[in-house]
């Protein structure tokens, strides 16, 4: 049982470090493929590829995959009655959100800025 743990544990690590030398590598070989040629910038090598692919994981928090399309509130969405939602629809509309889009709302704003010219 211990093995087998071992090992998978072993094997997990044997994968990450071949996923993020090839993820490096491709950044490395694109990078010093396209910049150079269309913008004028040097060539990188493989550490700065890998700084690169961390820097854009912090900017634009990538490599998650969807985890769920909707999250926490399309599963209570879908939990609701149809009392419940055409409840919350309302209340949407009423004016915790404003009136937006709604057709007493644009006839208001379209009479007072009538009224002010």
């Amino acid at each position: 049982m211990r093995n087998n743990r071992a090992l998978r544990v072993l094997r997990v690590a044997a994968i990450g470090i071949v996923a993020i030398a090839v993820v490096g590598e491709a950044v490395t070989q694109l990078w010093n493929w396209l910049m150079p040629g269309l913008f004028g910038l040097h060539a990188i090598g493989f550490w700065q590829a890998l700084g690169l692919v961390i820097l854009s994981k912090i900017f634009f928090g990538g490599f998650g995959g969807r985890r769920g399309v909707g999250g926490p509130g399309r599963r209570r969405w879908e939990q609701m009655t149809p009392e419940q939602r055409e409840k919350f629809q309302q209340g949407m509309r009423g004016g915790r959100c404003g009136k937006f889009g709604t057709p007493e709302a644009t006839a208001r704003s379209t009479s007072s800025a009538e009224a002010t010219l």
